[in-house]
């Protein structure tokens, strides 16, 4: 079955750096697009930035030149670097894949900025 299993979230200063992890499962890793997603408190969950099957990238607009995304297809992983963190990146980040029309997601990890 399809599995997706963030890791690397916790506690960052302002103006700090995180690495985000998702591990892909159960399904041909270079043949889809990966997504990062985020969720903060009562907020809408929302996109963060693609790695497309072709090695484009994408990147909302208050993300884009602090963040970067990118993925290993060997080793079925996608990953989020995280630069210059503001409070406002807050959240639970997930990891999202769209196969036949169906999303699946991680369980999330927590990225918490804060001085």
């Amino acid at each position: 079955q399809v599995q997706l299993v963030e890791s690397g979230g916790g506690l960052v200063q302002p103006g700090g750096s995180l690495r985000l992890s998702c591990a892909g499962s159960g399904f041909i890793f270079s043949d889809y697009n990966m997504n990062w997603y985020r969720q903060a408190p009562g907020n809408q969950r929302e996109f963060v930035a693609t790695a497309t099957r072709w090695g484009n990238t994408g990147y909302a607009d208050s993300v884009k030149g602090r963040f970067t995304i990118s993925r290993d297809n060997a080793k079925n992983m996608v990953y989020l670097q995280m630069n210059s963190l503001k409070p406002d990146d807050t959240a639970v980040y997930f990891c999202r894949v769209t196969i036949l029309g169906r999303d699946y997601w991680g369980q999330g990890t927590q990225v918490t900025v804060s001085s």
